[in-house]
C-alpha cells in the first residue's frame, strides 16, 4: 500500500509541474500578442501623398537655396555634402520643404515639401514589412531629394537677390501655419546672403544695419521669427568692400531684431 501511495504522489507531482508549465506558456504567448499588438498599433499611419503622420509632422525644416546666381564647383560640391547632412538630420515624421530663391520678391519654387517615413532599418520585422518601408522611403524622400541635390548648380544671373522676401515668404507659407505653431523650426539658407533689392542693397549701402533700419526694407520684409533657428551656409563672393564677419554681424542683428536665433553661419568651401 506504502508503494502505491508513493507512485499516486508522484504522479501527482508531474501533473502539477505539467500544469505550471502549460501556465507559464499560455501567459508567455498571451503576453507576446499584447505586445506585438500594442507595437502594431502604435505604428503612426501616413499621408500617402506627403508620407508625413495623418495627426501632423513632428517638426518642420525648411531649406532656402539662392539660385539667383551661378556658383562654383567646389562649392556646389561642399553644399551637396552640406545638403545630405541636413536631410539626414531630419527625425522621422519631420516636414522637409526646400524652396529655390527667384528674382522676384517673394516668388519662391517649392522643390520638395515632405515627411522622413523612417526607412527599413526603422521597421520592426514583427509588425511591418521592412522592405516595403525601405522602398517606400527610397522612392518618396531619399531619391526626390538627390534630384534636387544634383541640381544645386543651376543658377543663372538675376537682377536682383530678395532673400529677406524669400525668408518672410517661408515664414508665412511653411512656419506660419496654426497647426505648426507650437513644433520646432528649423531655416536653413544657402546663398551668398548678399541682399540686393531697390528697398535695399548691400552693393550699395554695405552691411550698415544703421541704413538698412533707414531704408523702406526694414518694414516690407519684417518677418516674426519667434522659435525659428536659423542656420547660414554662405557662398564666398570676392571683391567685395565689405567682410564676411561684417555679413555675419548683420544677419545675426536681422534675425535677431526679428526675434529668431541665429545659430550657425558658415562660410562655404570656393568662390563664386
Amino acid at each position: 500500500m506504502a508503494r502505491r501511495k508513493r507512485r499516486k504522489s508522484g504522479s501527482s507531482a508531474a501533473l502539477v509541474v505539467a500544469t505550471i508549465l502549460l501556465f507559464i506558456v499560455s501567459a508567455s504567448i498571451i503576453v507576446g500578442y499584447f505586445l506585438l499588438r500594442r507595437e502594431a498599433d502604435s505604428q503612426v499611419a501616413l499621408d500617402v501623398s506627403s508620407l508625413c503622420p495623418v495627426n501632423g509632422p513632428r517638426a518642420v525644416t525648411a531649406i532656402l537655396l539662392d539660385v539667383t546666381d551661378p556658383i562654383s564647383e567646389a562649392t556646389t560640391s561642399d553644399l551637396r555634402n552640406e545638403f545630405q547632412g541636413l536631410v539626414d538630420e531630419i527625425d522621422i515624421g519631420g516636414l522637409l520643404q526646400v524652396y529655390s530663391l527667384t528674382e522676384v520678391e517673394g516668388d519662391l519654387s517649392l522643390t520638395f515639401s515632405g515627411c522622413n517615413p523612417g526607412d527599413g532599418r526603422t521597421a520592426d520585422e514583427w509588425t511591418s514589412n521592412p522592405r516595403f518601408v525601405q522602398e517606400r522611403w527610397e522612392r518618396g524622400f531619399q531619391k526626390p531629394l538627390e534630384e534636387v541635390s544634383q541640381k544645386l548648380s543651376e543658377g543663372g544671373s538675376g537682377a536682383q537677390s530678395p532673400i529677406m522676401a524669400g525668408i518672410q515668404r517661408i515664414n508665412l507659407d511653411a512656419f506660419g501655419s496654426p497647426k505648426y505653431r507650437d513644433l520646432p523650426k528649423t531655416l536653413i539658407i544657402a546663398s551668398d546672403m548678399i541682399e540686393h533689392t531697390a528697398y535695399f542693397s548691400m552693393y550699395r549701402d554695405g552691411t550698415s544695419y544703421s541704413k538698412f533700419e533707414g531704408s523702406d526694407a526694414r518694414t516690407k520684409f519684417r518677418t516674426p521669427l519667434d522659435g525659428v533657428e536659423v542656420r547660414i551656409l554662405e557662398f564666398q563672393r570676392p571683391n567685395l568692400r565689405f567682410s564676411d564677419e561684417d555679413l555675419a554681424d548683420f544677419w545675426a542683428s536681422w534675425v535677431g531684431n526679428n526675434k529668431g536665433r541665429l545659430a550657425s553661419f558658415k562660410r562655404m568651401q570656393g568662390v563664386m
